[in-house]
């Protein structure tokens, strides 16, 4: 094991090189300085808002190394962060990363995290333009801020749900909570076995749905908006918190990922209460038509919102029980 061994200016250097932070015209000064400045561009001569977010990401809370390529953590670091963004209807521009690293911890892991991240950067044009660096006495700590612009007054909130709008989310639920549980199963069962990435990819490599929240937005068809960072049933009383509102959901429609080979559909509590899906959970006005699919991405009607501030869950045969939040939480007894 080749431990760190170049300094924290040579890192910063490396990183430098990897982000080449003069590609973006929103970006005006990036690595180098004290501050990273930006420069807010109007589109189509409208006025802008700035977005802002930020996530950690923590060894042994968000990932493991020995279940997760440094490939997979730097992609899920950005991701996190650019699902916020699309949950806003923005869309992303730069982005800061602050590294706190053991001193034991292999170059080659360093280059590979900070690759993946980059790519997924210039995969939607979002340029790193800054961030910190420092010695960790326990574990990795990432923590990525992302900057995006929305047009003024148009962010698609949380808080805009009304009764009688229909409840929508993007592709499928649970996959990545699925992938967790048997990766635990696996740890104790002593096994080495190691799950396939691509048969998983909605936990290793999330897609954060930046051109479908920006769709909704432009087309004017979410009334509200949320991504599934914590889970259904957790985001869902989300909205409905900032909302005061209640919800009805079904449970024959709540589109439940296939994982694994060969492919099996996952149990329905992943799909209500497992988190890290990145996927979005937007309300619509009941006028509003919805397509079944939009940037590419399948569409499923789950429920909608009603007056009451419960959500209930419902069967095929119209039994229902009340839904409380069971998905991510930090610091739940």
């Amino acid at each position: 094991m080749v431990a760190v061994v170049i300094s924290e200016k040579a890192l910063i250097a490396q990183i430098r090189r990897m982000a080449k932070t003069a590609a973006s015209r929103a970006v005006t000064t990036g690595i180098g300085d004290d501050c990273g400045v930006l420069r807010t561009l109007p589109r189509r001569g409208q006025q802008t808002d700035t977005l802002v977010t930020t996530d950690f990401t923590l060894e042994g809370t968000h990932f493991r190394r020995d279940w997760h390529s440094a490939e997979s953590v730097g992609h899920r670091c950005l991701a996190r962060g650019l699902s916020d963004i699309a949950a806003m209807g923005g869309e992303p521009v730069a982005a800061f990363l602050s590294l706190a690293l053991p001193r034991d911890l292999p170059q080659s892991w360093v280059g590979r995290f900070a690759r993946s991240l980059i790519g997924l950067a210039e995969r939607y044009g979002v340029t790193l333009a800054g961030g910190d660096t420092a010695e960790s006495p326990n574990g990795i700590l990432a923590d990525i801020v992302v900057v995006g612009t929305v047009p003024k007054g148009n962010a698609v909130l949380r808080s805009r749900a009304r009764p009688g709008d229909h409840l929508y989310v993007s592709g499928e639920l649970g996959g990545s909570a699925a992938a967790v549980w048997i990766m635990r199963k696996e740890m104790l069962k002593k096994s080495k076995r190691k799950l396939n990435p691509r048969e998983y990819s909605r936990h290793f490599f999330p897609e954060p749905r930046i051109e479908l929240g920006r769709v909704l937005r432009e087309k004017g068809l979410a009334s509200a908006m949320i991504d599934t960072s914590d889970g259904l049933s957790t985001d869902l009383a989300h909205i409905c918190e900032e909302s005061g509102v209640g919800a009805e959901l079904r449970e024959e429609s709540v589109p439940r990922a296939s994982v694994g080979k060969p492919s099996r559909k996952v149990d329905l509590q992943f799909a209500l209460h497992g988190g890290e899906d990145y996927e979005l959970l937007f309300t619509a006005p009941p006028g509003k038509r919805i397509p079944s699919r939009i940037a590419g991405v399948p569409i499923t009607q789950i429920g909608q919102i009603t007056r009451g501030r419960k959500i209930f869950l419902r069967n095929r045969d119209g039994v229902g029980y009340e839904l409380r939040p069971q998905g991510w939480e930090h610091f739940r007894k």
